[in-house]
């Protein structure tokens, strides 16, 4: 079952850049760029796991509307462009899980996204691409059912490549994700790893090679 997440935004360039992005990475996603509005849908749909509020929003503004969002248990990430350190103490003492201010980096973004959905108990284990399903719980990956052993890196290259589908990773987000910010040595390893996965599971054509920026699993 995809994430719910709910974007209250009134910038909608950057409404629209965000949904995309969060729905080509298998999120589902729903839109308003007025707190009003988003507060009202709320009484007849709030099943979302996580909100992204902007905080200067027509009809309600962002720190009005996180009380509707609390009436429900809907964690909260603000995204917006008031840089003052008020705001964000504000923002973080009454409770939202996370503060971002614009312009933001969207795979940082998802990246917070994720953290917090797993520190809420609310992520999706699961990730699919093609006949490939990899549980990030039972730590097993499956291609048409059947059961594909990865080895531990292998593992975390395809999970991050997943988690991030049709978006650009970088070499360097993948040596630190997978091998640890510590990691000393030679990154050509990477591309073993990567050549073994395209090998194992039959994803040749799926996992692009940029080169000197990094790579990208794509599913359309």
């Amino acid at each position: 079952m995809k994430n719910r997440i709910l974007i209250v935004e009134d910038d909608e360039a950057i409404a629209s850049a965000v949904k995309l992005n969060l729905q080509v990475a298998g999120y589902d996603c729903a839109a308003f760029d007025d707190g009003r509005q988003a507060a009202d849908s709320l009484l007849a749909d709030h099943a979302y796991d996580l909100a992204l509020l902007d905080i200067m929003l027509p009809g309600v503004d962002g720190f009005a509307l996180f009380d509707h969002m609390q009436k429900y248990n809907i964690p909260v990430i603000y995204i917006t462009a008031k840089t003052d350190s008020a705001s964000e103490i504000r923002g973080l003492r009454d409770g939202a899980e996370d503060y971002i201010v614009k312009p933001f980096d969207m795979l940082t973004l998802m990246v917070r996204i994720e953290k917090v959905l797993r520190r809420t108990g609310r992520l999706n284990t699961v990730y699919r691409v093609r006949d490939v399903e990899l549980n990030s719980e039972t730590r097993t990956v499956t291609k048409a059912g059947q059961p594909v052993y990865l080895q531990p890196l292998e593992f975390g290259v395809l999970l991050m490549l997943l988690k991030y589908k049709n978006m650009t990773v970088t070499r360097e987000q993948l040596m630190t994700e997978v091998w640890g910010y510590d990691y000393v040595g030679e990154t050509r390893v990477l591309d073993v790893k990567i050549f073994s996965l395209r090998k194992k599971l039959d994803l040749g054509d799926a996992i692009r090679t940029l080169p000197k920026l990094g790579y990208r699993l794509e599913e359309r």
